[in-house]
């Protein structure tokens, strides 16, 4: 397959099984990284992505035999993980995850809807977990630079995909697979994957806001974070707003309602600024992008406790989408990202 060459491939012996155990091992701890985002990106989900690597391996060891060694085995684990995950989402109620409902226009003043449990929201992804984004090698035909398809724009815009066709866009268009290799993996025609592939484009297409983002972080990215984090710290509403582009877009899940431009963030932001009587926050990093774990100190009982995991997507110095998961949500990412159940700097 195109994206054969893993950094390290079964070494078999004439007479001996092609992945033995050592040749299997080398394998899982070459590619886990790389299938769990895989993983993740078909599933939108952190958890869901665990298990399904670990069924990926679970299968693939059984099915050791199968594998010659004149193939990739980098593209046949790609193969299983993808069957796996398409397996999964027909299993589950809704084959997709949201980060915000398109046809729901956005709101003003205060939020009074509580969090929505009747949908599955899009998790973040920790870069704790990511591969090694400059060692992962996509193939030539792929459209989207590493990173750009980690950021949690575009695996919020391919969860809209049909299982599918979102399968076929990550295959040919993030890891650079031939329409051929697609076709052989899904099932159907090189003209069905290339009809599929059209279809998913012109669908991100339309959802897509901006411009793609640049690939590399910059040092004006990590001088916003420390503002923004400054900005929560010292209590500034006013200085956090004015972090923010006029246009941008503010998302909470799991509550359904969303704002738009820096005005109505602002204004929504004061009708719970004062809810609690401190914040602490510690800088992480997710979906290849700035993020932030914030602790509230309560008004009440003076205990600092995990509050919210927030997302920056910046343009041109500025905060042009900003995702904040709120509780329950968003206390519950914490132990994911490394951050502890209390700031440890109030640690004794």
């Amino acid at each position: 397959m195109t994206d054969a060459s893993g950094p390290i491939e079964p070494l078999g012996r004439q007479g001996q099984p092609v992945l033995d155990r050592l040749a299997f091992e080398r394998l899982s701890v070459a590619h886990r990284r790389a299938l769990k985002l895989h993983c993740y990106r078909m599933m939108g989900s952190l958890n869901e992505a665990d298990d399904l690597v670990q069924e990926t391996f679970l299968k693939a060891w059984r099915a050791r035999s199968q594998f010659d060694g004149r193939g990739s085995a980098r593209g046949w684990l790609y193969a299983i993980a993808t069957k796996s995950c398409l397996n999964a989402i027909k299993a589950r109620s809704s084959a997709r995850r949201i980060l915000d409902q398109p046809e729901r226009p956005p709101s003003e003043g205060r939020a009074t809807g509580g969090p929505a449990t009747e949908f599955t929201w899009l998790e973040p992804y920790p870069d704790a977990e990511l591969p090694d984004i400059a060692d992962d090698r996509p193939g030539p035909e792929a459209r989207y630079e590493a990173r750009e398809a980690v950021r949690l724009a575009f695996v919020a815009a391919i969860q809209l995909l049909p299982p599918r066709q979102r399968a076929a866009l990550l295959l040919c268009d993030v890891l650079g697979w031939s329409a051929i290799e697609t076709a052989q993996l899904l099932g159907g025609s090189i003209a069905s994957i290339n009809s599929a592939l059209q279809r998913a484009r012109a669908t991100l297409g339309e959802r897509q806001r901006r411009p793609p983002q640049r690939s590399q972080s910059s040092a004006d990215e990590g001088l916003l974070l420390e503002r923004y984090m400054q900005a929560w710290q010292a209590d500034n509403l006013d200085g956090l707003v004015e972090l923010l582009r006029e246009d941008a877009i503010y998302h909470m899940p799991p509550w359904q309602e969303w704002y738009r431009g820096h005005q109505a963030i602002g204004a929504f932001l004061r009708t719970v600024w004062g809810n609690f009587a401190g914040y602490r926050a510690v800088a992480v990093g997710a979906n290849a992008q700035p993020a932030v774990g914030i602790y509230a100190l309560g008004r009440r009982d003076s205990i600092w406790r995990p509050h919210s995991l927030h997302v920056i997507e910046d343009t041109d110095g500025k905060i042009a989408s900003l995702t904040i998961y709120v509780p329950p949500l968003g206390p519950a990412l914490f132990e994911a990202f490394g951050l502890p159940p209390e700031p440890l700097a109030l640690r004794v």
